[in-house]
């Protein structure tokens, strides 16, 4: 009998909260073997069979990484900005998304445990899909009257929330989809696992979210009242305490590692607690400061200092430890030099310089690295032949799609909100970066009609302030006086 495998992927937005009821779940997840029959059993301690991944199962992965992975996410920005094209783009990826239900059923070769967390939380994905196709297809139907009406007030939050979820939880399902495929994180290799995958998608989290304040987020960060210091260091406090508490299995030996990340934590949730403090003036205004850079240097040479029983596990936990401090030490220079202590280059918001995206994309690919550097990965990356420094090029190869995919929904969001908060004023859509694109509109068209100026006024200051004072007092008695002398010669 044919196991169920779906493998619902996103190259979207990683959770770590999902993740962590995921892997909640794991605890729950029975494992008993499946297979197609006698002559291909899943060997004893085993939660996968030797077989090659068979054609059928690799046309599943392709077409729900397109569907989850790339629809889904441009769908979901397309509803954020109630384009005419999200009905469709929704149809086409839950179509998508149905044919690649039908060949996880189908598959062939390689064969898995049954109720593994992949199954498991598939189940979930697929009924969050169907309600959201009948919520969808409930609010498309504009019945606004009566009972209708209330009924709808109820379904639409819960439609939004579900469709911005969904890339997230895809992101989970196509973590869990590996792990399963390879058999991986099973027994004691549970929490090293676990953990790599967390943190790395906090990082990787971390860089999306610092790339939604650059392009698009400025002058929102300006109007709430606070830096983004305060916002990272209030997680960074909290995150440490967590660490502080969970690292270590309280009433069991202290070992090495317990004692690097125990510490980490405490580091953090102190470092933490001195940015809050540090994210204001004397006066309660908004103060940039160089605290979350430096937890995340300090982060980086302790993680690149792991001792590692494998080569080409040093080499690429060196790797990431040195990303992460390349992240701290290109962050404070962009405070401190680049803005100069400024929430943004300018009031519009809208613009940035290029060193701001080195912090950004070194983030997502400190992620990956991360993500990248459990003890089981890096047994079947050293008895593959690969070294260090190739599987190091190959998980930046995948920040950069992400970074790109991440980019490219921006822009998307900021473009289409940018034309219908210009064109309908009235429909209650905030654009993030509020009234700046048309404030830069207006000076456009200023310095369009200044350009008949003459050479000798753009020169001449003390006849510009002779024309500005003039017109400003026009109707004065002076000015009158001034007038009838000059019209009497």
């Amino acid at each position: 009998m044919a196991i169920r495998r779906r493998m619902y992927n996103a190259a979207g937005l990683p959770s770590a909260a999902s993740f962590l009821v995921a892997v909640a779940l794991l605890g729950h997840a029975q494992a008993h073997s499946h297979g197609h029959g006698a002559s291909n059993p899943i060997p004893e301690g085993e939660t996968v069979t030797k077989e090659p991944l068979d054609s059928i199962t690799w046309l599943h992965i392709f077409i729900q990484m397109l569907a989850y992975g790339v629809i889904f996410p441009i769908g979901m920005v397309l509803g954020m900005t109630k384009s005419r094209w999200h009905v469709p783009t929704q149809a086409v990826g839950s179509s998508l998304a149905l044919v690649g239900f039908f060949l996880g059923h189908a598959h062939g070769g390689r064969q898995y445990v049954g109720n593994n967390i992949h199954s498991v939380f598939a189940n979930i994905l697929q009924l969050l899909l169907v309600a959201q196709v009948v919520l969808g297809l409930y609010l498309k139907g504009h019945w606004e009257r009566g009972i209708n009406g209330r009924i709808r007030l109820l379904i639409r939050p819960f439609h939004s929330i579900i469709g911005k979820a969904m890339p997230l939880l895809a992101w989970v399902q196509m973590v869990f989809g590996g792990i399963t495929t390879l058999g991986f994180c099973q027994g004691d290799h549970l929490g090293q696992c676990a953990a790599h995958f967390i943190m790395g998608g906090a990082f990787i989290a971390y860089g999306i979210i610092l790339t939604i304040i650059l392009l698009a987020g400025q002058v929102w960060m300006r109007r709430t009242g606070r830096s983004q210091e305060f916002f990272d260091s209030s997680v960074i406090a909290v995150w440490g305490c967590v660490n502080t508490f969970t690292e270590h299995r309280w009433g069991t030996a202290w070992v090495r590692n317990d004692w690097q990340h125990t510490t980490m934590g405490i580091v953090w949730w102190c470092a933490g607690l001195a940015g809050i403090w540090l994210s204001r003036d004397r006066d309660g205004n908004p103060k940039r400061n160089f605290i979350p850079a430096f937890v995340i240097f300090i982060t980086g040479w302790a993680m690149s200092a792991h001792p590692q029983e494998l080569m080409v596990s040093a080499m690429t936990h060196a790797m990431f430890g040195k990303t992460l401090m390349a992240v701290g030490v290109t962050r404070v220079i962009e405070i401190a030099f680049v803005l100069k202590d400024k929430q943004s280059l300018d009031e519009s918001g809208r613009t940035w310089s290029s060193f701001q995206f080195i912090p950004v994309f070194l983030m997502y690919a400190a992620g990956f690295l991360f993500m990248g550097a459990t003890e089981e990965q890096m047994h079947l990356v050293d008895s593959s032949g690969m070294d260090g420094v190739a599987y190091s090029l190959i998980l930046y190869s995948l920040a950069f799609m992400v970074f790109l995919f991440a980019n490219m929904l921006i822009h998307l969001y900021d473009r289409l909100s940018t034309t219908e908060e210009v064109h309908k004023y009235s429909n209650g859509h905030i654009h993030l970066n509020g009234g700046a694109h048309e404030q830069g509109r207006l000076r456009d068209a200023e310095e369009f009609e200044l350009e008949g100026l003459s050479d000798e006024e753009e020169h001449d200051e003390s006849r510009h302030m002779l024309n500005r004072t003039d017109r400003a007092s026009t109707d004065t008695p002076s000015r009158l006086g001034r007038n009838n002398h000059a019209s009497a010669h």
